[in-house]
């Protein structure tokens, strides 16, 4: 179906920023560099730290900022730590070794491999097949499809809209629901229904979302504390999946799609299946390597194989059985990308707490909160840190920012750093709702058309409150059955 090939071509894309605009975002980063570096340093912090933060703050407000591409902006910060002596190469690179950095640009690949060969697509139809009748059964199977292709596909973006959103956007004009007066059909409803699932399978999995390997690594360089991936998936499958099951309702009250009843998706996706034949060779092979690498990844206590490790596994098996050829592999540009990005990011954070510098603001702002009770203070940081994402435009830059300062300060006041550490994680998917410029699949979504800002805003908001209530109502007994306080 020509729709199904050519819906995300179809958006327009958005308008390239002007250079006197990005130079101006460029001279705004540079100079909060330069402010930070030559402010009187803080009792106790050595010059050395404090010249980092001024390099590692300038370098998050680039990524809010965005004069220049994420990787671009990393790789001049890198150099800059370098060259002003901040950082040997040595501590410099160190991120580029990292086994977590790595295992997201093998995600990415596995993610290519899902694509390539259409089984991402097939795993949609096949679920719209089954519970396709009724409009909300469309919502629920797209998120079914979401749940099975979260664990091995890690970005929000190559997932909800590379995979789901030509699905989305073919069923949506099959009942004539495009863009302005007609949009209310069926298209606003599916639309954000899909993206606000996104949300919750972003937390759900450690390979589910770019920002979450960062922030296990980020806990493991500040608290010490190692999250498993099967542990932060037994954490988060119990309000993962109460969030899945209410999610597409909640959204189909709240836009009341005219559309009720749509007894044509099914035929269409029959339609699309039949076109696609039987399942190939290299889907069965995608498939036999997701499904080992699953088992694997949940059995690693038991195994002792690091989650890398598996994931290169895969890659060869991949490789050896022709579901990927290695010209994939070198055209896989968001993976390398995030393997630049995420490295110097990672090397950057490392030896921030390495220099002493965490651990002096856990203490600072650890003494203004003193006295409170853990839980409260706790649920006060969370609140914060969700709706800080007002001011982000990606899930990464929110982690990098504010994962490691709300968790010391979690940490401070007497929360268990393991339940911290978790809870932050997953609220730093949560808030990819909140707004449409939130996470990367949201361009792609609020730019179809379907939508103004106004209603995209309000679901975002009482979607919000839908997860708090689930996620640290609900959640927390589930934590607390776990012993994870």
């Amino acid at each position: 179906m020509s729709t199904t090939t050519s819906s995300i071509a179809a958006i327009k894309p958005a308008e390239p920023q002007p250079k006197s605009n990005q130079l101006l975002r460029g001279i705004v980063t540079v100079l909060i560099a330069v402010i930070i570096w030559f402010s009187p340093i803080p009792e106790g912090i050595q010059e050395r730290a404090w010249h980092l933060f001024a390099i590692f703050i300038a370098t998050i407000i680039g990524l809010i900022l965005q004069p220049l591409p994420m990787g671009s902006l990393v790789l001049i910060a890198t150099t800059t730590t370098m060259l002003t002596h901040t950082l040997t190469p040595a501590e410099a690179m160190a991120g580029y070794m990292n086994t977590t950095v790595w295992l997201i640009v093998m995600a990415f690949l596995f993610a290519r491999a899902f694509g390539k060969t259409g089984l991402g697509r097939r795993v949609a139809y096949t679920f719209i097949r089954k519970f396709g009748g009724r409009t909300l059964g469309l919502g629920y199977a797209l998120a079914l499809t979401d749940l099975v292709l979260a664990p091995g596909i890690p970005s929000g973006t190559a997932r909800t809209g590379g995979v789901l959103f030509p699905v989305v956007k073919s069923l949506a004009s099959a009942y004539g629901s495009e863009p302005g007066p007609t949009a209310g059909r069926i298209g606003s409803f599916l639309m954000l229904s899909v993206y606000q699932v996104h949300s919750v399978t972003c937390a759900m999995f450690m390979t589910s979302m770019v920002a979450n390997p960062l922030m296990v690594e980020l806990t493991r360089r500040t608290v010490g504390i190692e999250i498993t991936w099967a542990g932060w998936a037994a954490a988060s499958i119990v309000p993962g999946l109460i969030s899945l099951a209410v999610l597409p309702y909640f959204i189909f009250m709240l836009t009341k799609p005219e559309i009720r009843e749509t007894p044509e998706a099914a035929e269409l996706a029959r339609t699309e299946l039949a076109g696609m034949g039987p399942m190939t060779r290299p889907e069965w092979v995608v498939l036999g390597v997701f499904l080992t690498v699953f088992s694997l990844w949940v059995t690693g206590s038991w195994t002792e194989l690091e989650p890398t490790v598996v994931a290169f596994f895969g890659l060869c098996a991949m490789l050896i059985f022709g579901a990927l050829k290695w010209d994939d592999v070198l055209a896989e540009r968001s993976g390398w990308d995030a393997l630049i990005w995420f490295g110097g990011l990672v090397a950057m954070a490392t030896m921030l707490n390495t220099l002493g510098l965490i651990s002096w603001f856990s203490m600072a702002i650890g003494g203004r909160v003193e006295g409170w009770p853990w839980l409260p203070a706790m649920g006060v940081l969370v609140l914060v840190y969700l709706y800080s994402h007002y001011f982000f435009a990606t899930l990464t830059a929110h982690a990098t920012a504010l994962f490691v300062p709300f968790l010391t300060v979690a940490v401070a006041v007497g929360a268990p750093p393991y339940f911290a550490a978790l809870t932050f994680a997953f609220f730093g998917s949560l808030c990819a709702g909140l707004t449409h410029y939130g996470g990367g699949p949201s361009v792609i979504y609020f730019g179809a058309g379907y939508t103004d800002v106004r209603k995209w805003w309000t679901v975002g908001f009482f979607t919000s409150l839908l997860f708090v209530a689930i996620w640290m109502g609900i959640g927390s007994f589930w934590w607390k059955a776990l012993g994870l306080y």
